[in-house]
């Protein structure tokens, strides 16, 4: 028999919509939580969806709720309805963690503040995500990635040219992220829970997760340090940290972090090794002070060979670049099925799909099964809290489940 894996025996509730708390409750039972998905009765919680959202590729499969549901079990409570809430109650007894993302105001209606529920079972690891933070003037502000974790926090502002309006982000990247920021805070509460018996809260929001990702910009900023807006690309702060068109239309990126060492071997790959004498690129300070003339040599010589053959050549004289990956590359990447981040899945309607961020040595997470319908467990999550099949049949018949 194999061994359970490192979560079993941990019931999770994920009382939250959209991305970010649900993707967390996704991390831990991949690693073997009993996530219980508690939805309004009716549409349920609105990523269902949001594959018909402008921004999301179009497909016939659900795929951003088959991601970011997988291996749930759902229950339809209206937790506006006192038998609903009371239902739920039964199911907070019996649960290690609690996720939400609701903001405080809903909470306090809802009754499903941390003082509302630690009273019904003391060892809850309660854990919330919002928009921009728990106290503050914005704290009931309602927040999304786009809003509170890119724009917020300076990254769309910096990312752009000068010259340029900022970018929209895509959509749900900051979601992804800050969901592993709440996956590492519940950890280390169930850590500290079975070494000591202490039982604490977590929170983290968009904004706290946006700046931790914009830190170096933003660290230098407290200390009163800015960069003006980047320059184009043609007019870089550095020619060997920048974007090269290829003769087959596709673009590399270089970054060369040990410049002096990179730099004669980068000479040599684009057959230019008199350009490591020149006077203008001889150093650091003067390659950066003749930028543009660089990149203008760069250009031709990167536009006269195709993508695959500058990465080779790049590759074998160990020069930190990328070939930029069209999305539609990414099926095919080798590298990221080999490093475990691009996995089969268990559900026929969708064979591959993202694993965790994160590999435990000897541990293979659970694979990635089926997302439940509205409501598919209801009667079995409301059976194991110790509710009689005629409880059940009135809390549907009253509207409080479904």
């Amino acid at each position: 028999m194999s061994e359970p894996l490192p979560l079993a025996g941990i019931r999770v509730l994920d009382i939250s919509t959209y991305i970010a708390g649900p993707a967390a409750a996704v991390v831990l039972g991949d690693y073997g939580a009993d996530v219980v998905k508690v939805e309004q009765p009716g549409e349920g919680d609105p990523n269902r969806a949001m594959v018909s959202v402008a921004s999301y590729p179009k497909s016939k499969v659900n795929y951003p709720w088959l991601m970011d549901a997988r291996n749930k079990r759902s229950i339809a409570l209206d937790l506006k309805h006192p038998d609903g809430r009371g239902a739920l109650d039964r199911l907070i007894r019996q649960a290690d963690v609690l996720i939400t993302n609701f903001p405080p105001p809903v909470r306090e209606r809802l009754k499903l503040r941390r003082e509302d529920v630690e009273a019904l079972n003391p060892r809850l690891i309660y854990a919330s995500l919002t928009g921009y933070g728990e106290s503050g003037p914005d704290f009931d502000q309602p927040g999304f990635d786009s809003t509170a974790y890119f724009a917020r926090s300076g990254l769309v502002d910096q990312l752009r040219y000068d010259g340029q309006p900022p970018h929209f982000s895509l959509p749900a990247q900051g979601d992804r992220a800050t969901a592993m920021a709440l996956v590492a805070g519940i950890m280390t509460a169930l850590y500290q829970r079975e070494r000591t018996g202490k039982v604490t809260s977590v929170s983290t929001s968009l904004l706290a997760n946006g700046l931790w990702s914009n830190g170096v910009y933003v660290q230098a900023a407290l200390l009163g340090a800015f960069l003006p807006l980047r320059p184009p690309r043609d007019r870089p702060r550095s020619a060997l940290a920048n974007l090269y068109r290829t003769r087959d239309e596709r673009w590399l990126l270089l970054s060369f972090p040990m410049e002096e060492a990179m730099w004669p071997r980068l000479c040599r790959v684009i057959e230019r090794p008199e350009l490591e004498q020149d006077v203008r690129f001889s150093s650091t300070p003067s390659r950066r002070a003749n930028a543009a003339a660089l990149t203008a040599i760069l250009d031709a010589a990167f536009a006269g060979d195709e993508a695959s053959r500058w990465a080779r050549r790049l590759k074998e004289n160990n020069l930190t670049f990328s070939l930029i990956n069209r999305i539609e590359d990414i099926p095919g990447d080798e590298q990221a099925v080999a490093a475990g981040a691009v996995v089969e899945s268990a559900d026929p309607e969708m064979p591959r799909t993202l694993a965790a961020p994160f590999r435990l040595g000897g541990v293979a997470p659970q694979p990635a099964g089926k997302a439940p319908a509205l409501g598919q467990h209801t009667d079995e999550i409301l059976g194991e809290a110790g509710f009689e099949a005629e409880e059940i049949a009135r809390l549907r018949q009253c509207g409080a489940a479904a």
